[in-house]
């Protein structure tokens, strides 16, 4: 497994932007994913990148707004979130797993960060 750490999140008004940074330990030649998990609900993919960085994939609700990249040298993914909404408020977790391509499903991911909070005001 490897190792995940978070960072970017806060408070934000709705309509702001915030960019999340996910930095892996070790070099990974995976895809890589963000999910969210707001209270009382389950946690839900938002997007994916490749490994190569050449192919994204966004949850519905977030097309548009956000974009995933990625730095290889610096193992580093990014998630860049305009136009926020007050439904976006949630956990937000960066993952990886065995496969170069990137999922949508959570069981194709096997390692996690401890997530980072994302408070978007009405």
């Amino acid at each position: 497994q490897v190792q995940l750490v978070e960072s970017g999140g806060g408070l934000v008004q709705a309509g702001g932007s915030l960019r999340l940074s996910c930095a892996a330990a070790g070099r990974s030649f995976s895809a890589m994913g963000w999910f969210r998990q707001a209270p009382g609900k389950e946690r839900e993919f938002v997007a994916a990148i490749s490994w190569s960085g050449s192919s994204t994939y966004y949850e519905d609700s977030v097309k548009g707004r956000f974009t995933i990249s990625r730095d290889n040298a610096k193992n580093t993914v990014y998630l860049q979130m305009n136009i926020l909404k007050p439904e976006d408020t949630a956990v937000y977790y960066c993952a990886t797993g065995p496969s170069p391509i990137p999922g949508r499903l959570k069981n194709e991911y096997n390692s996690w960060g401890q997530g980072t909070q994302v408070t978007v005001s009405s």
